[in-house]
């Protein structure tokens, strides 16, 4: 009674909580709904037309709109980097050399018309040039240090590169004596910081690139008189952002923060550079951060994508093929267990809700798919409200109840069979009572477990929502120390230490069974035995290792900061974690020798009515339609059926 009780307990909090998205999901489609705009969700006008296309046919290199817009601006050509480029093109159209008209450079220097280059020329400092020079391109040469003094004279100077060189610092006002100049590219040197005047007077600047450097922080106001800067990369830094950071910038339109992490991002960061049209980011996740920026990159990590919740045509398929083979198969196996008496009552009992706590991961598969229909095409607008919505956190919960109820479930059965075959002899098994206790204690610890991160945000963070599949298994650098650490515990310590139990107890019991066998006398007979016993028990060894050992490893590897890229996860959450829900019910049922007997058993007594029910059809058509020969004939076979039915010597006659 009891075990019923805990089983239909299990069966209808798995239909409220499946009744509860479906109702959260009814919602949020009314609220959609009544959303009216020009283009509907996941689509952009053709320019100027009416016409809208879905955002997959933006910058596809083919033209859709009539009037090409959609392949319009998809370059990153802000600031000055538009005329940069149509000049250099024209040029090199033109076959003859161009003359020089400096007066005064180095030899080391190419010099065209008044664009001069000193490349890899072993310069220790900015040489004395020309005051008519208009680009200076200093690259690959082993400058320290610079100072306005070194740049006297330039009034024409409007571009210059000092790429891989070896600058530590830069001067108060670097542009004092270059009121035209509009682009400096300092890549790849070693600046350790910025102070508050260094482009005060550059209020010429479109472009300014200081990426791979050794920069930490950035002071407010270091880019405060950078009005008519458009484009910005600060990339490959060890920087810390503010909030505040880019609010003295509303005319940019292009940054790029590649290789940096962001702790502390939230919209407010990027809400006043209404121009912004590309932004580049370490993470794909903090473009949802940036709404309203048409172009952001990475397009995706791995799992979702600019467009969809799950980035790639075979998750979409598998996480519906998955949840259903999950779903059924518990389901399959909970009806025949009922239906199949069992000598063993509490194993029975203690495998149903095994399946029960599997089940949920199908549950949790198929919302993912349904949420991945949702927002199908236009995920970017709702990423940050889906990995912050009560929906995403309350799937994540339902996943880590799943994982970690089914982890200990599987610990504790696999710790019953040690006892009962290492130990046959001994008293320690327990009892019905003992073994409903455990259960609902195990229940209770997987909810602890997965509730635990919802008490204290600050110090857990968002922990379901690091991901479009709302799972903690996503190794983040900006993760909270509280949410890392529990992440850890939890997969490396609680997980692993079962894991191992598992396939220690697993190994005991074969050893022990094939010493058991050769005890005995017949030996053919027991080696049979030996290697069903061994094929059973490896593939439920393998197909725990195959699912736990890619987890272990994606954490162990997050410790030491190694990038895993998105899309190792997402087959690990979608494909390879899943499976072995959907594998329980199959090796610790249908492989068994006593339901492989059973089945026969059924089998063969549903062919056994079936064959006497065509016998009773074929006796009713004989009475109406034969002679009375036949029906005698009919009636005496009817007799000895009966007499092999009921064991007595009964033959009848008419």
């Amino acid at each position: 009674m009891l075990a019923n009780l805990a089983l239909l307990a299990g069966i209808q909090t798995m239909v409220t909580t499946m009744a509860f998205f479906l109702q959260l999901i009814l919602f949020i489609h009314i609220k959609d709904s009544l959303t009216d705009s020009a283009c509907r969700m996941g689509y952009f006008p053709c320019g100027n037309l009416t016409v809208c296309l879905p955002r997959a046919f933006h910058c596809d290199g083919v033209k859709d709109c009539e009037n090409g817009a959609d392949e319009d601006y998809c370059g990153d050509n802000n600031g000055w980097a538009n005329m940069f480029d149509e000049v250099h093109s024209k040029a090199n159209e033109i076959t003859e050399p161009q003359e020089c008209c400096l007066y005064q450079f180095p030899d080391i220097c190419e010099c065209k018309d008044t664009e001069l280059e000193c490349v890899d020329g072993n310069l220790q400092a900015v040489p004395h040039v020309s005051s008519n020079v208009t680009l200076l391109i200093l690259d690959e040469n082993p400058i320290v240090k610079v100072s306005q003094e070194l740049f006297t004279g330039l009034e024409s100077l409007f571009f210059l590169s000092m790429i891989n060189n070896s600058l530590e610092a830069l001067p108060q006002k670097l542009c004092a004596q270059m009121p035209f100049i509009n682009w400096i590219d300092f890549e790849g040197n070693n600046i350790g910081e910025l102070n508050n005047s260094s482009f005060v007077t550059c209020d010429e600047l479109t472009v300014l690139d200081l990426s791979n450097n050794l920069i930490t922080e950035v002071p407010l106001s270091s880019f405060k008189e950078l009005k008519h800067l458009q484009k910005l990369n600060l990339s490959c830094n060890p920087l810390s952002l503010h909030t505040e950071q880019f609010e003295t910038l509303p005319h940019l339109q292009s940054l790029a923060l590649e290789k940096i992490e962001i702790p502390n991002i939230s919209t407010r960061m990027f809400q006043p550079m209404k121009n912004l049209s590309h932004i580049y980011f370490k993470k794909f996740r903090y473009c949802s951060y940036a709404p309203h920026v048409r172009i952001c990159t990475p397009l995706t990590d791995g799992i979702s994508s600019f467009e969809n919740l799950l980035a790639n045509t075979i998750l979409r398929v598998f996480v519906w093929v998955i949840a259903c083979i999950t779903c059924f198969g518990n389901i399959f196996v909970i009806g025949m267990r009922s239906f199949i008496q069992s000598e063993n009552k509490t194993h029975t009992m203690s495998i149903k809700i095994l399946c029960c706590a599997d089940c949920l991961m199908g549950v949790y598969l198929f919302f993912i798919g349904v949420f991945d229909v949702k927002y199908r095409g236009q995920y970017k607008k709702y990423a940050l409200l889906w990995m912050e919505s009560l929906q995403c956190r309350s799937l994540g919960f339902l996943a880590m109840l799943s994982t970690e109820v089914s982890v200990l479930l599987l610990t504790y059965l696999t710790l019953e069979k040690y006892l009962a075959i290492v130990f046959p002899f001994s008293n320690i098994r327990p009892g019905r009572r003992q073994t409903l206790i455990t259960l609902m204690t195990i229940w209770v610890i997987g909810f602890i477990i997965a509730v635990i991160p919802f008490w204290n945000e600050d110090f857990f963070g968002n922990y379901y929502g690091k991901n479009g599949v709302c799972f903690p298994l996503y190794p983040d650098q900006t993760e909270e120390a509280g949410g890392k650490g529990y992440s850890l515990g939890i997969f490396l310590g609680v997980n692993l230490v079962a894991f191992i139990i598992i396939v220690f107890s697993y190994v005991s019991m074969f050893c022990s069974i094939q010493k058991t066998a050769l005890q005995t006398s017949d030996i053919r007979n027991h080696l049979h035995t030996d290697v069903a016993v061994a094929n059973r028990f490896f593939f439920i060894v393998f197909s725990d290792a195959v699912c736990w050992i890619p987890v272990f490893l994606l954490k162990i590897l997050s410790l030491f900061r190694v990038e895993i890229p998105g899309t190792v996860t997402s087959w690990i959450v979608i494909f390879i974690l899943p499976i072995n829900s959907a594998l329980n019910p199959i090796l610790y049922t249908l492989t068994t020798s006593f339901f492989k007997e059973k089945l026969k058993q059924l089998l063969h007594r549903q062919r056994r009515r079936s064959f006497f029910r065509n016998e009773r059809k074929s006796l009713s058509t004989s009475l109406v339609w034969n002679e009375e020969p036949v029906i005698q004939h009919t009636s005496l076979k009817l007799g000895f059926l009966h007499k092999k039915s009921s064991g007595e010597i009964i033959i009848k006659t008419t």
